[in-house]
């Protein structure tokens, strides 16, 4: 009868102990998921903060090369774009994070929950990172149309390989935003890609039409 209830407990124990690791294992998974999202979200917000820069600073450089022809002006007009852009986007991402820091402590001492305000606190982004990394992310698409400029002295082929580049880049930033959104690659790619061409196309017809009716200078 001994032997029976030592081999009982014995199984019991190690039922106990399956169980357990399996929780631990759930857990463990569960970290992954999350670390896994939070991280897709980053690079999601970085892609469209990239795309964001890439069309506002080749609409604006589109938009002054219809009323000058010289690639100086496009020039200081896509860095003026991109500082402006990256700084705009800086501090409303590092208001944005802070907003939200203040809405969760917030909440955690209606709640009487002071104790866990500092692993909460740990858990929130970093507003000067997310800043830094929205500017950063605005910037590297707002170089391309400017590098694409760069280097080219016409004027037509100036204005052709800035819509060249940008449209190449804007397939790319709308591809990898669908990969990570689970949407549909080629249309979501194709919806970017049309977008940039109207935002690039409303932009130069309205500062031509602007030089020509004599509203301008």
């Amino acid at each position: 009868m001994a032997s029976i209830t030592n081999i009982q407990e014995l199984s019991k124990n190690h039922d106990i102990e399956k169980q357990s690791n399996n929780m631990e294992v759930e857990q463990n998974l569960e970290v992954l998921i999350v670390d896994y999202s939070k991280r897709a979200q980053w690079l999601r917000a970085a892609v469209l903060g990239a795309n964001d820069g890439l069309l506002s600073t080749s609409s604006l450089m589109m938009g002054i090369g219809a009323i000058h022809q010289d690639s100086k002006s496009m020039i200081l007009t896509g860095i003026a774009g991109l500082v402006a852009g990256a700084c705009s986007m800086a501090i409303g991402e590092f208001v944005s994070v802070y907003s939200q820091y203040d809405i969760e402590m917030s909440q955690l001492k209606r709640e009487n929950a002071i104790e866990l305000f500092e692993e909460k606190k740990k858990k929130l982004p970093s507003p000067l990172q997310a800043a830094g990394a929205s500017a950063f992310a605005f910037a590297i698409g707002a170089i391309v149309p400017l590098l694409g400029a760069a280097f080219v002295k016409d004027y037509h082929v100036r204005l052709g390989v800035v819509v060249g580049v940008v449209s190449l880049a804007l397939l790319g930033f709308g591809g990898l935003s669908a990969y990570l959104g689970k949407a549909p690659l080629v249309k979501s790619s194709l919806r970017v890609l049309i977008g940039g061409w109207l935002a690039m196309g409303i932009t130069f017809g309205f500062t031509k039409l602007v030089g020509v009716t004599g509203l301008y200078g």
